[in-house]
């Protein structure tokens, strides 16, 4: 998929989406202690992607809710929250709203992550950001579950996800 859309107009994705079962390519992202966090450092765990425009939008914010709880009852599995939202504001909104655990990271430093994984609008209102998307990463580092979400302003399929991680 190279296009979703934002309110049925079409948006353009660079980049190739990671495809099932094909190794994960590393990432840096920031977090709110403005360190950078790797894919390499959790090694050996499952790890979920929430990728998503910004936690200051309702829907963002109900499906990282939604995750949290997921979050919750798997404790094995490092979630990750990716956006370009800023570290310390990503990192207040978790807080406000009891997002505790999963882990908020932002391609604030550069774009990198979006263009290796596909996910960076290049066009309309939202370019720049990240378009809505969850990867579930095993502990093998091979991707075992993507979902692109075709109109971002719609959450992504939850239960999808779960029938994986189960």
């Amino acid at each position: 998929m190279t296009v979703v859309t934002l309110k049925g107009n079409p948006l353009q994705l660079y980049g190739i989406q990671p495809l099932l079962g094909k190794k994960a390519l590393e990432f840096h992202l920031t977090n709110s202690k403005l360190e950078t966090v790797s894919l390499s450092q959790s090694k050996g765990k499952k790890r979920i992607l929430s990728i998503f425009p910004s936690l200051d939008t309702g829907v963002c914010l109900t499906m990282n809710k939604h995750l949290n709880e997921l979050a919750k009852s798997h404790p094995t599995i490092q979630f990750y929250a990716i956006s370009c939202d800023l570290p310390f504001a990503a990192s207040r909104i978790c807080g406000l709203e009891k997002i505790e655990h999963m882990q908020p990271l932002s391609m604030m430093h550069n774009k990198q992550f979006g263009m290796d994984y596909g996910l960076l609008l290049t066009s309309g209102p939202l370019h720049g950001l990240l378009t809505r998307a969850l990867i579930y990463i095993d502990a093998l580092d091979i991707i075992q579950h993507v979902e692109i979400v075709s109109e971002i302003t719609n959450e992504p399929d939850y239960q999808a996800l779960l029938k994986v991680i189960q």
